[in-house]
């Protein structure tokens, strides 16, 4: 598959709007004052638990009250529950998030992101601090070509390369979609991965779109400086 350049996907994150329906969204936040959000491994393990748990139309109370029941995180996952929303891509990085959700329920995301928002109470019980983690209201943009589903694909799961973090002077490592789509032996199934996978002929061909087209995302953000600040440091 030819890679187009990302025409817009640097300036589409600037603007809300309203979710209602079976739509693809980009669902994104940073720390507040561009602080981390994640101090060690465990938190972003916790944050991922919270990304699982939380992914119910049926209530779960607390992490803590759902850890009494009999399944696992992993069996929770993979259960036959239903869901408020699908995910297709995330990226978890030091100091900010990215998704790109399916909303399988009205208002889906919004009830999603706002269990998720719990967070905020566990990291600052953790660190012994009050006040928001968050920068405000997480953003939402709405996917609205198949052309931009997949060039954001490859933003998202490897967001952490565009921002070159992690490495080896990381304190953790980056949690992402990007092995889930590209390593035959990894079995994860947390994403839906059909929708961007069966418009290639394998994983492989997929990895070198990504590739591509991340070398595109990069090279605009060199270029036009004036774009820097609409991405998260």
């Amino acid at each position: 598959m030819e890679v187009q350049p990302p025409s817009d996907i640097l300036y589409l994150m600037i603007k809300n709007e309203i979710i209602t329906g079976n739509e693809f969204y980009h669902v994104y936040n940073r720390g507040v004052d561009k602080r981390e959000i994640f101090d060690d491994q465990y938190d972003i393990d916790r944050f991922y638990q919270s990304m699982v748990e939380f992914n119910s139309v049926e209530p779960i109370g607390s992490i803590f009250e759902n850890s009494f029941r009999k399944e696992s995180p992993k069996q929770a996952r993979l259960q036959t529950k239903e869901r408020l929303v699908e995910f297709i891509a995330y990226c978890l990085n030091p100091n900010h998030y990215h998704f790109i959700l399916e909303q399988l329920v009205d208002n889906g995301i919004s009830i999603f992101m706002q269990r998720l928002g719990g967070y905020t109470m566990y990291f600052n019980e953790k660190n012994k601090r009050s006040g928001s983690l968050f920068q405000g209201r997480y953003k939402a943009k709405h996917i609205a070509s198949n052309d931009y589903l997949l060039h954001l694909s490859a933003y998202v799961s490897l967001n952490n390369e565009v921002h070159q973090l992690g490495g080896s002077t990381s304190k953790f490592d980056i949690k992402s979609s990007w092995n889930e789509y590209i390593d035959p032996k990894n079995n994860e199934n947390f994403c839906k991965k059909n929708i961007i996978l069966d418009q290639f002929k394998s994983a492989g061909e997929y990895k070198i779109f990504v590739k591509e087209a991340l070398s595109l995302i990069q090279e605009k953000k060199r270029d036009d400086k004036d774009l820097t600040s609409l991405i998260f440091d």
